[in-house]
């Protein structure tokens, strides 16, 4: 369990690499991009690298970083997003699909008219018109 301690360490130590690469980036108005300010090693990024841009761009993803650093046993205690697979996809996908045998709710019974009753507004229903 210590590696699992150290895991939760390093991750904690990635996610205020990342917060800090965010907050100290070089803005370029002109070219409408985000560079990186200074290197940072441990999310593989280096100093003058784009890191935000508007056209045509792959943003950084911090999970594809993290899952960089993966071991086997890490890989296999962490449960894997939703869109990869999971209980969650696995609710989704095949669940939710099934028949279930809920007694639902019966459908409301129409009212009958009968004939005899004197319609309201004289059958023109609750439109108002002029």
């Amino acid at each position: 369990m210590e590696s699992m301690e150290e895991w939760r360490q390093l991750v904690k130590e990635l996610k205020d690499t990342w917060i800090t690469l965010w907050r100290d980036r070089i803005d370029d108005h002109v070219r409408a991009e985000g560079i990186a300010d200074k290197d940072y090693s441990k999310l593989f990024v280096e100093k003058g690298l784009i890191v935000l841009a508007t056209r045509d761009y792959k943003p950084l993803n911090l999970s594809e970083i993290i899952e960089q650093y993966m071991t086997s046993e890490v890989y296999n205690a962490v449960s894997p997003s939703p869109s990869v697979g999971g209980w969650r996809k696995f609710v989704r996908d095949v669940l939710s699909k099934q028949k279930s045998n809920v007694r639902r709710r019966p459908t409301p019974m129409k009212v009958v008219v009968s004939g005899n009753q004197q319609l309201k507004k004289g059958g023109r229903g609750w439109i108002h018109r002029a």
